[in-house]
Order: C-alpha cells, then sequence, then structure tokens
C-alpha cells in the first residue's frame, strides 16, 4: 500500500450520471441547491449535466442554466459530459471547466451509446480539440474509455483494445485521459493489472478511475487503483446512476462512503463527512421512490472519526 496518494479528489457525478438514469426530473432549484452544500462539505470537482437533446434525456435539460450557476461558485471545478462536437460547442459557450467526451471500448456499447464506433469517436475527439483551440478556452478535454472490463451487451472487451484507444485518444488531442467500468464487471486484480498498464501509456495525464457498485466491489476497485497512485475517483451521492444504454449497469460508487474509506485510511480529501451525510438525506428526499445505495448511512460515523473541517 506504499503507492497510496496522500491527498485524493472524489468527483461528484450524480448530477449527471445520477440522474440520468431515474425516472424523476429533479427540478433547477433542488439542483442549485445540491450544488451550494456540495461545495459547501468540501467537493470541488462536480460534472454538472450533460449536452444532449432535452428529449433524449429531460433529465439533464437544465445543464446550460446549470453550469452557468456552477460557474458562480468558488473553488468549483465544473464539468459537463459531452456526446459530439456540437455539444462540446454548448460546453465551450459556457466556459466549463471540463468536457469529458465519452468512449465505449465494447463496439456494441459505442453504437447503442452514441451511434458511432469508437474510432468515429476518437476523430470526433480531435475534432472537437480543434473547436477548444480555435475558441480560446481553456476548458480541459478529457477522453474517458468506458466498458473497459466488459460490456453486458457484447462480453469481454479485450485489454489491448481499451489501451489502443487510450492511445488514441491522446493522439487526437485529449488533455487527460481516465477508465470507466461502466457495468460493474471489475475486481480488483484486473482493475491493477489494466491502470498499472493504462498509467505507463498515459502517465500524469491518465486522471481518473469511475467504477460502479452492481456486484459489491466499487471500493475494492477504488483501492486497487489508488495503491497504483490513482487520486481521482468519480461517485454520485447515495451511489444512484446507471447507464440506459447497459443493461444491468445499476449505481455508481456512493460518494459518501468512498470519501469515509479513503478518510479512514488517512488519505485527504477535504470532504466533510458530517455536511455530506445531511445533503445525502436531503437528496434521497427529493427522490423518494428512486432506489439509492451506499452503506455509511445507515451506520453513521464511528465516534472516532475526525471530524475535520472541509477545504
Amino acid at each position: 500500500m506504499n503507492g497510496l496518494p496522500a491527498r485524493a479528489t472524489v468527483r461528484e457525478v450524480g448530477l449527471r450520471d445520477g440522474l440520468q438514469s431515474i425516472a424523476t426530473v429533479l427540478p433547477t432549484e433542488r439542483k442549485r441547491e445540491w450544488l451550494r452544500d456540495a461545495v459547501a462539505a468540501g467537493q470541488r470537482e462536480i460534472e454538472v449535466g450533460s449536452f444532449v437533446p432535452a428529449r433524449l434525456l429531460p433529465q439533464l435539460a437544465d445543464t446550460a442554466e446549470l453550469l452557468a450557476y456552477a460557474k458562480t461558485l468558488p473553488g468549483l471545478s465544473a464539468s459537463v459530459l459531452v456526446p459530439n462536437l456540437r455539444g462540446a460547442e454548448s460546453a465551450l459557450e459556457g466556459d466549463a471547466d471540463l468536457m469529458i467526451l465519452p468512449l465505449s471500448a465494447s463496439h456494441a456499447h459505442s453504437l447503442a451509446n452514441l451511434r458511432k464506433t469508437p474510432d468515429e469517436v476518437v476523430a470526433e475527439l480531435g475534432r472537437i480539440r480543434a473547436a477548444r483551440d480555435a475558441s480560446g478556452r481553456r476548458t480541459l478535454i478529457e477522453g474517458g474509455v468506458g466498458t473497459a472490463f466488459g460490456c453486458t451487451l457484447q462480453g469481454a472487451v479485450a485489454p489491448a483494445e481499451v489501451l489502443r484507444l487510450l492511445q488514441a485518444l491522446l493522439d487526437a488531442g485529449a488533455d487527460r485521459v481516465s477508465l470507466a467500468d461502466t457495468v460493474g464487471y471489475a475486481d480488483p486484480l484486473s482493475v491493477s493489472r489494466l491502470f498499472e498498464q493504462a498509467l505507463k501509456i498515459a502517465g500524469d495525464r491518465f486522471c481518473c478511475g469511475h467504477f460502479h457498485d452492481t456486484r459489491g466491489l466499487a471500493l475494492a476497485n477504488v483501492l486497487a487503483a489508488a495503491q497504483l497512485g490513482v487520486s481521482r475517483f468519480d461517485a454520485s451521492l447515495a451511489g444512484i446512476g446507471g447507464c440506459p444504454h447497459a443493461p444491468g449497469a445499476s449505481g455508481n460508487a456512493a460518494t459518501e462512503d468512498l470519501g469515509f474509506m479513503l478518510a479512514a485510511m488517512g488519505i485527504d480529501t477535504g470532504l466533510d463527512m458530517d455536511a455530506l451525510l445531511a445533503l445525502r438525506a436531503k437528496v434521497a428526499g427529493w427522490l423518494a421512490g428512486e432506489q439509492t445505495n451506499g452503506a455509511l448511512w445507515r451506520a453513521g460515523l464511528p465516534k472516532t472519526f475526525p471530524r475535520a473541517a472541509a477545504h
């Protein structure tokens, strides 16, 4: 465990990855409150939405408005998911701090999710990079390789293909890259093996691990990546989320559970866990009737857990 980072960032994706897969359409004012409370709890990187047509994902129709609000919150890095050049242009117009282009290593999932082959998505990233550079914006571009450990539509995905696409995204102009276990197929050993190779390719341009808790292994997989020095992880408050085009892909790593695990191991996250649990209860109330996940909210924080102020 000598490779564990001293600090780690938990990037909140509940407002995008979480809300996109549930029926409830959360009012914009509730989302603003979520953002305010998350920043007050010490969260500094939040994915606020996705620039996709409202007819496809009405849950995220207010992404532009929410991005504009997020930009007013001091110290917050606001990211958005963009499925194509048009979405990237909206992200640039809104001056997002980061835009994430998802690429599925699974050919079947790529066609279902973006109607493009993986290599067509790589080409799209090249066009997005050109648009970003021409705009003069400083918005970072992250190429996220999803279904990196397998897919419910295709089945197995070869690690060599994942690594090829990771390199292709970097060559096309991605500022940084990440890996996602979209359907929760990964285990700690497979994470160690794939992330080790990914880090050799991307070095300090490898930025994030995204794990789903479909089979209860999200936190174990985070630990496997952290032992290699990875220090940024996606998570969703109350473990909500999934993927509409990947049957069986239920539940992200729960933000509060992940924050607790990292802090308990002595890794500084800057999170105020009491405030985060209070926000979790609020969001779960807003989403009454929807499935929520996680364990910490039931057990509570140990009496010995340090109550350090968020920063």
